[in-house]
C-alpha cells in the first residue's frame, strides 16, 4: 500500500462523513436559526422551545435524508472493501 493510496482513502472517509453530517446539521442549523430569532423577537428564554423542534426536524431529516445516507455509507464500504486487493499488491 503506497503513501497515495491511504491519501486518497482517507480524503474519501472524510468526503463521505461530510456528506452524511450535512443533512442532519444543516437541518438543525437552520432550525435553531429560526427558533433564536423568534426568541429574540418576541424575548422568551425557555430553553426547550429550542430543543423540541430541533428534535423533530432532525427525526424528519433522519427519515427523508436516511435511505440517501445508507446508500453512501454502503457504496463508500463495498469500494474500500473491492481495494483491499489492490493494497495487499
Amino acid at each position: 500500500m503506497d503513501p497515495d493510496m491511504v491519501i486518497e482513502m482517507g480524503r474519501q472517509a472524510l468526503r463521505v462523513t461530510s456528506l452524511i453530517s450535512a443533512p442532519i446539521l444543516l437541518s438543525a442549523l437552520a432550525v435553531g436559526l429560526l427558533v433564536g430569532m423568534f426568541q429574540a423577537a418576541t424575548q422568551i428564554n425557555e430553553s426547550t422551545l429550542s430543543f423540541i423542534p430541533k428534535l423533530i426536524i432532525l427525526v424528519v431529516s433522519l427519515f427523508l435524508a436516511g435511505p440517501w445516507m445508507l446508500e453512501l455509507l454502503l457504496s463508500y464500504t463495498r469500494e474500500l472493501f473491492e481495494s483491499i486487493p489492490m493494497a495487499l499488491r
